[in-house]
């Protein structure tokens, strides 16, 4: 399709891995894109566990509603997440993937992760990867990175950390207190 933003082998690792933790939980992705991510999750969650997964591009939402057909404990809405996710949570895994917002301006970067947050249950896990690890950031970047680690790993409703998925790629993992 085209897609070359899906998620890497060594996320998709790390997802399974939460995925499996959550037997019974109910697992969500904002983002789907082709759904590699969302294969990942369900290829590892629990058989009493459900997954839903949001996402805005017709084209790649019909596909994937399509992959996903067999399986009556997934569910591939398309719209956009802050309509189609609410209405679904709390969640117990939120795989907060899709979108520009991580390049977001400060201001609007916090305010989509407020909004996802609020889709978490306590003791829920979100999971964010396609970050650029601090060490490899340019002396004169953007101020997103720095205000986006600042949310989530300074945030007191949090227990969070960052972890480097590949030398170049990290990825924040965060608990709802």
């Amino acid at each position: 399709m085209g897609f070359e933003r899906s998620s890497i082998p060594e996320v998709g690792r790390l997802l399974a891995a939460f995925a499996a933790s959550q037997s019974r939980g109910r697992l969500a992705e904002i983002g789907t894109g082709t759904g590699v991510g969302a294969a990942w999750i369900v290829s590892a969650m629990g058989p009493e566990a459900s997954f839903v997964t949001a996402e805005a591009d017709d084209n790649r939402a019909a596909a994937c509603a399509r992959l996903f057909s067999g399986t009556p404990n997934v569910r591939v809405l398309h719209g956009d997440w802050h309509e189609v996710l609410p209405r679904e949570a709390p969640f117990d895994l939120l795989f907060f993937d899709g979108g520009g917002w991580k390049r977001s301006p400060p201001a609007q970067m916090r305010a989509e992760s407020e909004r996802a947050l609020e889709l978490v249950a306590p003791g829920g896990v979100v999971a964010m990867d396609n970050l650029t690890p601090e060490h490899l950031w340019p002396t004169n970047g953007p101020v997103w990175p720095a205000a986006l680690r600042e949310f989530w790993l300074g945030h007191d409703a949090l227990v969070a950390t960052e972890v480097l998925t590949t030398p170049n790629d990290s990825a924040i993992v965060a608990v709802k207190r």
